[in-house]
């Protein structure tokens, strides 16, 4: 095989169908967020402001994350030194594991390098645990669940988004005494909609199943004290498994699952992904237990606070201009192009006119024919951006010819 020429021809074939990824170097200012500076090819600088972060919160800068990361960093150094069971596990790993399970309302937690692995790690062991384990995945589930559960060797039945009669009818066609775990997410990213966790929590009490919740993008975000979407809806007791994420509301960096001593016990004894991974650096730990504290306080919702009104206020600007937008209730802001090349000359437009950066989301992210700009508005964009925001997309959509559309739901 001539490896160069196919590897040619594999990215050839993403810039033929516009879904070629280009990193953006951007460098963020402490104290200035959303605000960055993005170094151009030629080396030329510029002011730009983030509008695609997943720092929801703004978290990532705030001093009481940075100050207990600098004690962490002058205390004990950079790295861990090991993986968890050799010489990786330190007071600040023990102390954000107790602040997790505590977030949670569960008795342990186990911290991960990545919410992604966190999920992958746990899902492909748990048949381990449980011979026989079935396990029913949503369809629209992150790539980390789908890959966790489609390596675990154990048998799986996908249900449709969201459908809880299809998913009662899977579950009803297996063998009663089979075990079994329901997964699926509070928030999907992508379009911002929720799953019926209660209904879904009503099959598993029927069908003697477990439940497994992924609250990555809702740990933070919703809640009394920021625990998701169980915590507001009040439902935290009846989830098994949780799943988050330190790297989004909470700007750090790092997974975890929060569920009883026995799980954790054992997921941390037997998945690989855990046991040969070196462990979080310390500081990162101590900033991310930092985080979860803050947020957890009356500080902590009013910056939920601030940040649902900035995204109300944003939608309800883009829908007045008739722009064909996916609005669940939820903080994330999908506006829907539909095609992929589309998407991204949009976005290179945002960025190179307006300074507004914003990631085009293309397939596989999405379907093919769903591509979209998906914005993030935070507690710590003022309104003056968003109007800037605004104005920028309804000159680009005007001058493009685009469709405008109502609003969907």
């Amino acid at each position: 095989m001539d490896y160069d020429t196919a590897l040619d021809d594999a990215i050839g074939n993403l810039h033929a169908e516009g879904r070629y990824r280009v990193f953006i170097d951007i460098e963020r200012e402490k104290g200035a967020f959303p605000k960055a500076v993005w170094t151009q090819a030629d080396g030329t600088r510029r002011d730009i402001t983030i509008w695609c972060g997943n720092d929801y919160l703004g978290m990532g800068q705030h001093p009481v994350v940075l100050s207990a990361m600098h004690e962490a960093l002058d205390a004990v150094g950079a790295g861990s030194g090991g993986t968890r069971n050799i010489s990786g596990t330190t007071l600040y790993h023990k102390r954000l594991e107790a602040e997790i399970a505590d977030l949670h309302g569960k008795e342990a937690a186990l911290v991960f390098s990545s919410a992604y692995i966190a999920n992958d790690a746990t899902l492909s062991t748990l048949p381990k645990l449980f011979p026989g384990l079935i396990i029913y995945s949503d369809a629209l589930n992150h790539a980390s669940m789908i890959e966790g559960i489609r390596r675990n060797g154990g048998a799986k039945r996908i249900f449709r988004h969201n459908d809880v009669a299809h998913l009662r009818e899977l579950m009803a066609a297996d063998d009663p005494a089979a075990p079994k775990l329901i997964a699926f997410e509070s928030i999907y990213s992508m379009d911002g909609d929720f799953g019926p966790i209660a209904e879904i929590c009503d099959l598993a009490d029927e069908f003697g199943a477990l439940t497994y919740l992924d609250e990555v993008h809702a740990v933070g975000m919703y809640g009394p004290r920021g625990a998701g979407i169980a915590e507001k809806l009040g439902l935290m007791d009846r989830i098994d498994i949780f799943n988050g994420t330190l790297g989004k509301a909470f700007g750090v960096f790092g997974g975890y699952i929060a569920t009883s001593a026995k799980m954790v016990d054992a997921v941390r004894s037997y998945a690989p992904g855990f046991i040969f991974t070196t462990s979080l650096p310390p500081a990162v730990a101590a900033g991310a237990a930092a985080a979860i504290a803050y947020l957890k306080t009356e500080d902590g919702q009013a910056l939920r606070d601030a940040q649902q009104l900035h995204a109300r206020v944003l939608k309800m600007r883009l829908k007045g201009m008739g722009m064909p937008i996916i609005d669940h209730g939820s903080h994330i802001v999908p506006v829907i192009i539909g095609d992929a090349k589309h998407t991204k000359l949009l976005s290179d437009m945002l960025l190179e006119e307006f300074g507004v950066y914003v990631q085009p989301i293309n397939f596989p992210t999405v379907p093919r024919g769903t591509e979209r700009l998906r914005f993030t508005p935070s507690p710590v964009h003022d309104l003056g951006m968003i109007d800037e925001l605004v104005k920028g997309v309804d000159k680009l959509w005007s001058r493009c010819e685009l469709n405008r559309a109502e609003a969907s739901a």
